[in-house]
């Protein structure tokens, strides 16, 4: 496993295409480069690589899951996502299974939910048995939140996150696991994890809330000095778009609009362009083949530092997911 003290801490991020590394700061902001993202990973910090476009399938119905899961996969990617608490693990397996990917080019995440923070294995091995994919690829804790396996509405004051983490590093011993990770993880949480004698291994990824309208500069700097890499989800606003100020979703904001425009893309694909270029890798959601196919359709164009800025300047800020019903406060605004 790697300590802390052996994990390379990086000050930028790094991403591979076709085995090889760039300094992604100098290749994509200073020199726009078309790309192939639809190859492209990032390296974490373990020595593997993650796919940089994944499919998220958090509210995707189980009896839905498996044909965008195995369409996706049948038409180019190679990262999905998914957790215990989106009860959709048995058919997200059932959709890898079905189609014909070879296991080993699949980078598989999933998550432990709030309720097993004081189960740590078991809760391993019900992803492991419901997913029946041999093993995972990332296994990521969802929340610094334990609760009450008997009542979600109750935190469990004996038992924080740190231990939790101390469990799930043991994991890494077992060989059905590559990666463990964090997810809603802010400065203060990390702060603390790393700052624990406890903590051997820093985490390979933080999946957090990233898009034009919730930008966590101070988050994403933070990860990035300590080696971590972030991963985007509600990359492209989620349904609350720009609800707000009631101005429509967050693909309609007038800057994104007209970057899309200029480029002949949709709104989507700059949003998504907009976040790659950032360096964190994204999860777009989707049950519609059309949709799935064109959130991947990413390759050989990027956007120009002025196009990034002008969607980085969309003032308008909201988050897709929020913390009130959980039993302790999580999101502190404190990355921004």
């Amino acid at each position: 496993m790697s300590t802390i003290s052996s994990v390379p801490q990086r000050t930028g991020c790094l991403w591979t295409v076709f085995g090889l590394r760039f300094h992604l700061a100098k290749l994509v902001f200073d020199h726009p480069t078309p790309i192939m993202m639809s190859k492209t990973s990032f390296a974490l910090n373990n020595g593997l690589a993650i796919p940089a476009v994944g499919l998220g399938t958090w509210q995707s119905k189980p009896n839905e899951v498996n044909e965008a899961v195995k369409y996706a996969l049948q038409n180019g990617y190679r990262h999905i996502d998914t957790a215990l608490n989106y009860g959709n693990e048995k058919e997200v397996g059932e959709g890898i299974r079905a189609s014909g990917v070879p296991r080993e080019e699949i980078w598989v995440t999933t998550k432990l939910d709030n309720p097993w923070h004081k189960r740590v294995a078991e809760g391993f091995a019900k992803s492991m048995s419901d997913l029946d994919i041999g093993y995972i690829d990332l296994f990521l804790m969802h929340f610094p939140c334990s609760t009450d396996p008997e009542d979600s509405t109750k935190h469990l004051p004996d038992w924080d996150y740190v231990k939790t983490w101390q469990e799930m590093q043991k994991l890494l011993d077992m060989g059905k696991v590559k990666a463990i990770g964090v997810s809603n993880f802010q400065v203060r949480h990390l702060e603390k994890l790393l700052a624990d004698p406890s903590c051997k291994v820093v985490p390979a990824v933080n999946q957090i809330e990233l898009h034009p309208s919730n930008q966590s500069p101070k988050l994403l700097e933070f990860c990035s000095s300590k080696g971590i890499h972030c991963t985007a989800y509600s990359c492209l606003g989620g349904t609350a778009g720009s609800a707000i100020n009631n101005s429509g979703t967050l693909l309609e904001e007038q800057a994104i609009v007209e970057v899309a425009t200029a480029k002949g893309k949709t709104p989507q694909q700059v949003v998504l362009m907009w976040g790659l270029q950032r360096g964190t890798s994204i999860i777009p959601k989707s049950i519609t083949p059309s949709r799935i196919a064109q959130n991947f359709e990413l390759d050989g164009w990027a956007l120009t530092s002025e196009e990034a800025d002008k969607i980085s300047g969309v003032t308008t800020r909201f988050k897709v997911v929020g913390d009130s019903w959980m039993p302790i406060k999580v999101f502190f605004g404190d990355d921004e």
